[in-house]
């Protein structure tokens, strides 16, 4: 940290927050909120004079409440920079006539109280999310007495105590009597791994960081006892296995099974009940500390960023990537790239990784001075444009900008178009031309699929990322499906207009099928969310007029569900089967005189 902040090149705005980004991929504008310091960055030698005097104490954050700190004070050791910052909130110099005390001892005059908050601008060509997480509270379910209990620690309050820099200078001692104490126990997965409280997936580093404890406690304190409750130790990174090995032979007992009952003996010690899953007996131990490894969730701000950019979230909250193997630091956003925790819950080894990756994606973006675009983007016809602005609303980019108060057709920014097609398939004037899926193109295509025996046919709409090429896999995977499949690539599902599917089963379609990306896994940013919205509405026209509804279907596979594709065609060739020569003539009789 201390080199990026004297890096020419880098600019490090502390104390600041992220309010708004507009733009595109090589020209985005970040509007930023940069909170008063009220202390000179540039004259604060960090002497630490004013935090003498000042008459105010608060918890320290850093240390987890486990020490004080002053309304002026450091955050961190070694912070960048090294200024002390005031938490007005908390302060009383603001009115001098009852303190000011820090800026009359202050002899570089550093203090200002009449410092404001101020926005910033700035023009960047691509965006590291880098947003971290936090570590699960334990006070949401209390089933360990976490807030009855002084000798019932989090994992990150327990880092703190056995720190050099800590509290209690590195020393272990009980909050209650400061005392060293004789046993320790550890709870592993509080926070994860559960549908009630958390989350439900492994925070990946809760194992190791409780061994790396246990052999840090070992070492300082070789007669000190430890037990360590568990679901399953997840040791699977370089090493992990040896260190596991070694906090055993070191006398580390590692017990199958969580604590049950968590009470607090007469010398504020705790013992706690656990049913021993190896043995399938429960047996109490009594300890001087219980230390609850907790989990990692995303990080507070991670949903608000999320609608400022236009990211995608994972079922477990995390930003998603674009491609878990191929762009496992890409965004579905053309120029965002995502760094550390924000893509998941990972180590120092990993989030580093990553970071050099982000950086070199970014590198590689803007080396050149200029972006390339894919040819697959969308164009405005403004002879039939009537300034809507549906297309606005349906954009999971931002690529679109229009103005129907003003009558300001739609404009598109072709470097930020990713070629999803949502906006031509729902634009009602059908003023939106897709470069190379243009409506004619994929008309062609249905009217060849359906020249001869239409009866016979099942036509199916995939998109080119996930159905399409789940299709693929079933191929080489010689997988046995009805051949009487005909398949429509799309860029994405939400290129699939309602004319196409009318059109198919006015030409004698018995089976209409549109398939895509698996909700919340779209390669376009939720652009199949308006697949969905679409079919639906579709469907209840169908009702109206008197055409089955079934014989529309709406299916997610993804490209490793060959497996799937192949038993979705199966269900589709029996659906088939059901549908009579006279209710296809009755259909194509139906829409023939309502397109008349």
């Amino acid at each position: 940290m201390t080199d990026a902040g004297r890096h020419p090149r880098i600019k490090l705005m502390t104390l600041s927050e992220v309010i708004d980004v507009k733009g595109y991929v090589g020209n985005f504008e970040v509007k930023i909120l940069k909170r008063a310091r009220y202390v000179s960055e540039k004259d604060c030698t960090a002497c630490g004079e004013c935090a003498k005097v000042c008459p105010v104490v608060r918890p320290d954050e850093f240390n987890e409440g486990l020490s004080s700190r002053k309304a002026v004070y450091s955050p961190f050791p070694q912070a960048v920079p090294s200024a002390y910052v005031i938490n007005i909130k908390e302060c009383l110099g603001h009115n001098p006539v009852v303190c000011a005390k820090c800026s009359e001892v202050c002899e570089k005059k550093c203090i200002n109280f009449h410092m404001s908050d101020e926005e910033v601008v700035e023009k960047v060509g691509s965006i590291v999310v880098a947003t971290g997480l936090e570590p699960y509270d334990p006070k949401e379910l209390d089933e360990y007495s976490y807030t009855r209990f002084e000798n019932v620690l989090s994992s990150t309050e327990f880092e703190r105590l056995v720190s050099a820099g800590g509290p209690s200078k590195g020393e272990l001692i009980r909050p209650s009597d400061r005392k060293i104490p004789k046993s320790v126990g550890f709870v592993q997965c509080v926070g994860s791994r559960s549908a009630r409280k958390g989350g439900e997936y492994c925070s990946n580093i809760c194992c190791m960081n409780t061994i790396k404890s246990t052999l840090v406690l070992k070492e300082h304190y070789p007669d000190i006892e430890i037990k360590v409750f568990y679901i399953d130790i997840r040791a699977f990174g370089k090493g992990f296995e040896d260190l596991y090995r070694k906090s055993r032979s070191l006398g580390v007992r590692f017990i199958r099974g969580l604590p049950g009952t968590v009470v607090e003996n007469g010398d504020s010690g705790i013992r706690v009940a656990v049913e021993n899953t190896a043995s399938g007996k429960i047996v109490c131990h009594d300890l001087d500390m219980l230390v609850l490894a907790v989990g990692l969730q995303p990080s507070k701000t991670t949903k608000k960023l999320q609608e400022i950019l236009g990211l995608q979230l994972s079922p477990d909250g995390y930003f998603l990537e674009a491609h878990p193997k191929l762009q496992p630091v890409d965004s579905a956003t053309k120029g965002v790239y995502f760094a550390g925790c924000a893509e998941g819950p990972k180590d120092i080894k990993e989030s580093v990784t990553q970071g050099s990756a982000s950086a070199a994606r970014a590198i590689r973006l803007m080396h050149r001075g200029e972006i390339v675009s894919e040819p697959a983007t969308a164009e405005v016809d403004p002879e039939k444009c009537k300034a809507c602005g549906k297309c606005v609303e349906v954009c999971p980019y931002g690529a679109i900008s229009a103005d129907p108060k003003r009558k300001i057709q739609a404009q598109i920014t072709q470097a930020a178009c990713s070629g999803c097609g949502t906006c031509a398939a729902e634009c009602p004037f059908d003023a939106i031309i897709m470069n190379h899926f243009t409506d004619q193109q994929i008309g062609s295509q249905v009217e060849t699929l359906l020249a001869e025996q239409p009866e016979s046919k099942i036509l199916a709409f995939a998109c080119n990322w996930c159905s399409y090429a789940g299709a693929d896999y079933a191929g080489v995977s010689r997988l046995q499906y009805p051949p009487n499949v005909r398949l429509i690539r799309t860029m994405c599902s939400g290129r699939v207009d309602e004319s196409f599917i009318w059109d198919a089963f006015a030409k004698g379609a018995p089976i209409v099928l549109v398939s895509g990306c698996h909700i919340g896994d779209c390669h376009y940013n939720g652009a199949n969310l308006w697949t969905q919205k679409r079919i639906e509405r579709i469907r209840k026209k169908m009702s109206k007029i008197g055409v089955r509804p079934e014989r529309l279907q709406l299916e997610w596979i993804s490209a490793a569900e060959g497996v799937r594709f192949a038993r979705v065609m199966e269900g589709l060739e029996k659906l088939r089967r059901q549908v009579s020569p006279e209710e296809i003539a009755e259909t194509v009789r139906i829409l023939s005189e309502k397109a008349q």
